[in-house]
């Protein structure tokens, strides 16, 4: 190790030079395994392994990030997964799964368009069901604290031999400033060592006032998967997993509904009609995800339509009506949503409500509290003010 890295160049190509390295001199505290890492990739490793590593802390279970453009497109603790699920997030033919390939499985399946080319973090060894996961998606490179020697052997012919494989000191602690620059100019601040843990959920201002405990790790899940979101975020999360995250919205009700239509679209992948879709042999992975997402939404006839459905089916699918995705969506109930900052108003709750969701983390101190309190409590939701707000950029 060395207390630098030269890099090829910085967040595009006309940004030379590019390095990273300890301003205090110290070794940095990861080592490239593999690969050859960019500014971004860095970027992606570096929050993505703090939020598995808040995961794991928060939650005691091995846990997973996809990691695209400086933010989450999924993160998940490993519980296993149900059959319905494996076929949707495309491992069921894998066998057995191991607690951390269940977390990474979840985290990449859930919107696997926005983890098209994703950098990966474990909270835990990266072991060889993992890696063979792995091996086979569009990917970037991934982050963890240690690989077993299969796994890495895997990891190391992808890409031609280039995927970037990163080894942190798991016991690595930053200093408790962190600085950073823009525009020549340097912004100094204390890094946000928050403590995400049940006694934020404490407080909970709705009429109903039960929430179990399975939900409370869900919120604990949506609350630190924002701490590493680009403002402003909201998450919604059901069974460990985050199903809809919405990032970097200058609008919090554009942010909620981006959100929602991701945790829309991850439960309408588990209707018959798509889980009974028969394409052809020869499909690539990106091209079928992209086939889904396209047969899900209003766009459907450009799948669908004589000339493009027979290369991509053997048999054409009928039209998932509209009819038909309300009432699967009215089926998805007890989804949990967090929120990066206050809600302003009651809408943002009647987005939430057709999604699903039944219990909420946020941060209150909103003028119309008591419209999103009351509103909350028209839908019989459970609503926790955590008190904190969890801005990141």
């Amino acid at each position: 190790m060395s207390n630098e890295m030269q890099l090829k160049y910085g967040c595009n190509p006309n940004q030379k030079p590019s390095r990273i390295y300890m301003e205090n001199g110290s070794e940095l505290p990861i080592e490239v395994l593999n690969g050859k890492p960019g500014y971004i990739n860095l970027l992606d490793a570096f929050n993505g392994w703090q939020l598995v590593k808040e995961l794991k802390k928060a939650t005691g279970l091995p846990s997973a990030t996809s990691f695209k453009h400086v933010s989450p497109a999924g993160a998940a603790v490993g519980k296993p997964l149900s059959e319905t699920e494996a076929k949707i997030y495309f491992v069921d033919d894998l066998g057995e799964l191991s607690p951390i390939a269940c977390a990474y499985a979840r985290a990449r399946g859930a919107d696997r368009m926005s983890s098209y080319g994703d950098f990966v973090a474990l909270s835990d060894t990266c072991d060889a069901i993992t890696a063979k996961m792995l091996a086979r998606e569009v990917s970037d490179g991934i982050i963890a604290p240690d690989y077993t020697d299969e796994a890495l052997e895997i990891l190391k012919t992808k890409r031609k031999g280039t995927y970037n494989v990163i080894k942190i000191n798991p016991e690595y602690m930053p200093e408790p400033i962190e600085k950073k620059q823009v525009y020549g100019v340097t912004f100094e601040q204390g890094r946000n060592e928050l403590d995400i843990n049940n006694e934020l959920l404490s407080n909970i201002v709705t009429d109903n006032k039960v929430i179990p405990d399975d939900k409370k790790i869900d919120l604990l899940i949506s609350l630190i998967t924002l701490k590493y979101t680009q403002s402003n975020s909201v998450c919604y999360v059901k069974d460990g997993q985050a199903i809809g995250i919405g990032a970097g919205q200058q609008s919090r009700i554009h942010c909620t509904r981006l959100a929602g239509n991701k945790a829309d679209i991850w439960w309408l992948r588990q209707h018959p009609k798509v889980m009974g879709l028969k394409f052809v042999d020869d499909i690539r992975r990106p091209d079928r995800d992209n086939t889904i997402d396209v047969y899900i939404s209003d766009e459907h006839d450009d799948v669908l339509r004589d000339g493009t459905w027979q290369t991509l089916f053997k048999e054409k699918p009928e039209v998932l009506t509209d009819a038909e995705k309300k009432e699967w969506l009215a089926k998805n109930t007890d989804v949990a949503l967090g929120s990066d900052a206050f809600f302003p108003f009651g809408d943002n709750i009647e987005r939430a409500y057709k999604s699903g969701v039944k219990y909420i983390a946020e941060p209150g101190g909103s003028i119309r509290d008591d419209h999103v309190i009351m509103t909350c409590n028209k839908y019989d939701m459970a609503m926790a003010f955590t008190g904190i707000r969890l801005f990141h950029h």
